[in-house]
């Protein structure tokens, strides 16, 4: 492999790591909350206790999300941000 490309490579290996930090918004996906099993969850919760992926210990957490496809999370049972947000102060302070 010459020189020219080991550079080609090396940028689409970033490039493709990039698009896995997309929001949970593109590609016609909404973060959806309160429907991820215990360690099923796709990134940071609302009490900003963790940021990665899987590190959820309760199902159904209204602090927890999954990206879903656009427009189905309400079908699915779960939470907007907005109303994840209410609902977890709700259950945070009972």
């Amino acid at each position: 492999m010459n020189q020219k490309q080991r550079i080609a490579t090396a940028a689409l290996v970033v490039a493709l790591g990039s698009l896995s930090a997309l929001p949970a918004h593109a590609g016609g996906k909404e973060k959806c909350y309160g429907i991820a099993e215990a360690g099923q969850n796709d990134c940071g919760n609302l009490a900003g206790t963790h940021s990665c992926a899987g590190q959820s210990t309760v199902d159904n957490d209204p602090g927890e999300w999954k990206a879903v496809a656009k427009g189905t999370c309400k079908d699915i049972g779960g939470l907007l941000k907005a109303e994840a947000k209410r609902r977890y102060a709700e259950q945070k302070n009972s």
